[in-house]
């Protein structure tokens, strides 16, 4: 049967089980367009398309699917990169169309033409530029594949016009084919010598931690961590990227470590003589200094991407493969070991325990009215199974310390790339993956108005996301920086011309609800949830509150900042 590049397109995503993707049109997609016009795909028409990225990226990461989207050449291809690369940051399976020029004219500098594929090298895990439309099919098939196997991470497809109006033969059980790419072979097994060795200095050791990030959740190996840790007596520390793949509520969980992480993490982690890293790749603000992180600890690193072994810092026993299939090896051989092995912890187990007592996370607990108070509403409200997504700066530090995340994907944030607007179209993208969940975006004043316009997505769709803003009228986390290294010189981070949150929500058609006072809260956040649409909560909180615990900028991890708030 032949068919046109535009109906291969839509033919292609039904074979991969595409339900429902995001974007803008524009003049190089008419053709796309027009067939995807009655097709079995819920399309989302999002104000912006870097909008359109996040909620493929939300999407994503609270179902463990491929997030899609799509945008027009030139500016829509443009406006799509940040999207994009927050997701390869934070490897996150997301498949990227943008329109293009006709292919005669790629190169001219013709109207809304931009070298899309130049541009996304170095922000996407692969992507194309299809010139033939009998190359199309079998170029998505590999690009889903790309995305979601090995180390996931964003794929573009760049699609000219051309291409999109050609016709050529679609065999549709050719698209069942395996995918087979000479130069991509990801490993999922781990050596097992090497997890051989590993489980010899598991033996030996004294003062393990186990370090664990977002690969433990992408792998689904929730549960292979928390029979380690059990079996072992192991206490592990997270990353932002990893939580809620160990239950918060356990003995044995540090908190998350790094600049904002706990005291009793950060110090376990510099007295450790063993971390067990699972899915995490040591980034700057996990190790603070380098040349002072963990002087006394050997270290096996458990990863799926090899480039990401020994990138940033020295490791003793390297196992390339997939965190589930690795740690079920792992748990196989702990298992024989019995109760000795734990015997030798219990000093350590004891002195982790005082430092959780003489240093918890806390903040001024008073009449007025806290961010991290509201957070821990939040948590109480909806029972800890809230998914929650954040926009980033002190809004994400405080929903990262006071929710606790007992479940995998139900903690949605930008933590690799660190971009502020991610959080509420993520928020839109994890609530239409998830629609049985309550969905919270826990965000700052700043970081809110970045995307605003998405509220009319919101809306026009009857996206029910509940939004929470930490309204402090600042660039929180640079004013805080200012304040302890600046000398309160607070250069550009006062936002005391916001506009009135609750009037901008009504306009849009959502429910806009006010709150200053302490004891509003908890009704505020029943009301927001009893709403059957988006709603825009407004929590004026204390303007000048920071985030403790803090690891200053080249300074060790364990040179913590500490105080009340």
């Amino acid at each position: 049967m032949k068919l046109t590049g535009a109906q291969i397109f839509v033919e292609s995503l039904i074979k991969e089980k595409v339900e429902i993707m995001f974007g803008i049109p524009g003049g190089a997609l008419l053709p796309t367009f027009d067939v995807l016009y009655g097709a079995p795909i819920k399309f989302i028409l999002t104000r912006h398309e870097q909008g359109a990225a996040h909620m493929a990226d939300g999407y994503a990461r609270a179902t463990g699917k491929v997030g899609v989207c799509i945008a027009t050449s030139g500016p829509g291809a443009t406006n799509l990169t940040t999207g994009l690369a927050t997701a390869n940051m934070d490897s996150v399976p997301v498949v990227a169309f943008t329109g293009q020029v006709a292919t005669h004219l790629v190169g001219n500098d013709a109207f809304q033409e931009a070298d899309t594929t130049g541009v996304t090298r170095s922000i996407t895990k692969y992507n194309y530029l299809v010139k033939d439309v009998k190359e199309l099919a079998s170029t998505i098939k590999e690009a889903f594949h790309i995305a979601r196997t090995g180390r996931p991470g964003p794929v573009l497809i760049d699609f000219p016009v051309d291409v999109q109006r050609a016709s050529c033969e679609f065999v549709y059980h050719k698209y069942h084919k395996e995918v087979e790419i000479r130069s991509y072979k990801p490993k999922y097994e781990g050596h097992p010598q090497q997890i051989k060795k590993a489980i010899d200095l598991i033996k030996q050791s004294e003062r393990a931690v186990i370090y664990a990030g977002g690969g433990v959740i992408i792998s689904g190996a929730a549960g292979e961590l928390r029979e380690m840790a059990k079996t072992t007596q192991i206490p592990v520390t997270l990353t932002l990227m990893g939580m809620g793949a160990f239950p918060q509520d356990s003995e044995l969980f540090l908190g998350m470590l790094g600049m904002h992480g706990t005291y009793f993490a950060n110090h376990a982690i510099q007295n450790s003589d063993l971390i067990i890293a699972i899915g995490a790749r040591f980034d700057d603000r996990i190790t603070a200094r380098l040349d002072a992180f963990a002087p006394k600890a050997k270290i096996i690193h458990i990863d799926i991407d090899p480039t990401s072994i020994g990138k940033n810092v020295k490791v003793d026993i390297p196992i390339v493969g997939d965190a589930k299939n690795v740690m079920k090896e792992m748990n196989k051989l702990l298992n024989k070991l019995g109760s000795k092995n734990m015997e030798k912890r219990k000093k350590w187990q004891k002195q982790i325990s005082q430092w959780k007592k003489d240093n918890p996370l806390t903040y001024k607990k008073d009449d007025k009215l806290r961010p991290q108070f509201v957070v821990e509403k939040i948590y109480e409200v909806t029972k800890g199974k809230a998914i929650i997504t954040t926009e980033v700066g002190q809004n994400q530090m405080w929903a990262q310390q006071f929710y606790k995340y007992n479940y995998p994907r139900h903690f949605i944030t930008s933590g690799g790339l660190g971009t502020m607007g991610y959080g509420f179209p993520a928020a839109i993208g994890a609530k239409l993956g998830k629609p049985e969940k309550i969905v919270f975006d826990i965000a700052g004043d700043g970081s809110f108005q970045m995307n605003i316009q998405e509220i009319a997505t919101a809306v026009n769709n009857k996206v029910g996301v509940k939004v929470a803003i930490l309204n402090n009228g600042y660039l929180g986390m640079v004013r805080q920086w200012q304040q302890l290294f600046y000398k309160k010189r607070y250069s550009a981070t006062d936002l005391t011309a916001n506009p009135d949150f609750v009037k901008i929500a009504e306009a849009y058609g959502a429910f806009g609800i006010r709150v200053t006072e302490k004891d509003e809260v908890e009704n505020a956040l029943k009301k927001a949830i009893s709403v059957d649409g988006p709603v825009i909560l407004d929590f004026l909180v204390e303007r000048e509150e920071n985030v403790f615990p803090m690891v200053p900028a080249g300074a060790r991890l364990d040179e913590v900042i500490r105080g009340l708030a």
